[in-house]
């Protein structure tokens, strides 16, 4: 087994942590938070008082954290400085492409191989090992970095060179992003018609409508398996990370030329969602705004 540093044990990276100390892995792990430390600790791994204690002598350094400056700053001000020279840096943030090559590009003038792994699953994967993990990066950095992720998750996919995981990332959550505002709209529109909405499951289910948002996640309570909708729209996938994601790829979109009307249509629904106060409800909960809206 491994020592791994652990940059970032929020919500996504806490659990991560833990199922590699599940996994008999030699974690140092770091957070700002005592609280998120504390916990880590609990999990079986070893807090450390520092982002470039987590990263000295590590084999592999993991980082999760809010946003790419984050990412930048603490590879340029920890990382970069304390890694050993055959350590693989795996960057499981969801940030811009071009901050992912930035920072892998970084990373190989100081002879180090970086891939970004950004992950598709919510804090229950994270939490059960079961997440999907897109990685960007060259062959070598990819094969020395999935054994760490198969740790953490039930699939490792190679999408191509650094900030390829990104772009995968976030054109799969602009998908994720508009098929559930339009699952929540056919719901709302079916009960409108007179449809019970379990019969219209039963149907669309096994339809050509079927989606991910339709029969992992339906946004109704009691429909289709437990999900957030249950739960009062708590847990899950905060509408505010939805919207990070869907703002990542609006712009990734005006720099690549791309058209994607879709996909700005629903950043804009859920900017109006978070800012109505529901930042941190989970992103189905949109069906809410849209069952008391008069216009789309």
């Amino acid at each position: 087994m491994a020592r791994i540093g652990f940059i970032g044990l929020g919500n996504m990276g806490g659990g991560m942590a833990a199922n590699l100390a599940r996994a008999g892995h030699d974690v140092h792990a770091f957070d700002l938070s005592a609280e998120a430390l504390a916990r880590a600790s609990g999990a079986g791994c070893l807090a450390v008082d520092g982002a470039a204690a987590a990263a000295k002598g590590a084999e592999a350094v993991i980082t999760m954290l809010p946003a790419g400056r984050h990412v930048e700053q603490v590879y340029a001000d920890a990382v970069f400085g304390a890694a050993d020279t055959g350590a693989i840096l795996i960057d499981c943030s969801t940030i811009d492409v071009d901050t992912a090559r930035r920072v892998a590009d970084a990373a190989s003038a100081k002879g180090l191989l970086a891939v970004d792994a950004p992950v598709s699953g919510g804090i229950a994967a994270a939490a059960g090992g079961t997440l999907t993990f897109m990685v960007g990066g060259s062959d070598a950095a990819f094969e020395k970095a999935e054994p760490f992720l198969s740790d953490m998750g039930k699939a490792v996919i190679h999408a191509g060179g650094n900030g390829a995981g990104q772009a995968a990332k976030i054109c799969n959550n602009m998908l994720l992003g508009a098929t559930m505002v339009a699952t929540c709209e056919a719901f709302l529109l079916a009960g409108k018609l007179g449809l019970d909405p379990q019969t219209f499951y039963d149907i669309s289910s096994v339809s050509s409508g079927q989606s991910w948002s339709m029969t992992s996640y339906a946004p109704l309570p009691g429909v289709g398996p437990r999900s957030p909708a249950d739960d009062d729209y708590q847990g899950g996938f905060a509408t505010a990370l939805m919207l990070k994601d869907l703002k990542l790829a609006m712009a990734a979109a005006a720099s690549a030329g791309a058209d994607t009307p879709m996909g700005e249509r629903a950043a804009q629904l859920y900017e109006k969602f978070a800012d109505a106060g529901h930042a941190g409800m989970d992103f189905s909960g949109i069906i809410r705004m849209l069952e008391g809206a008069d216009e789309g």
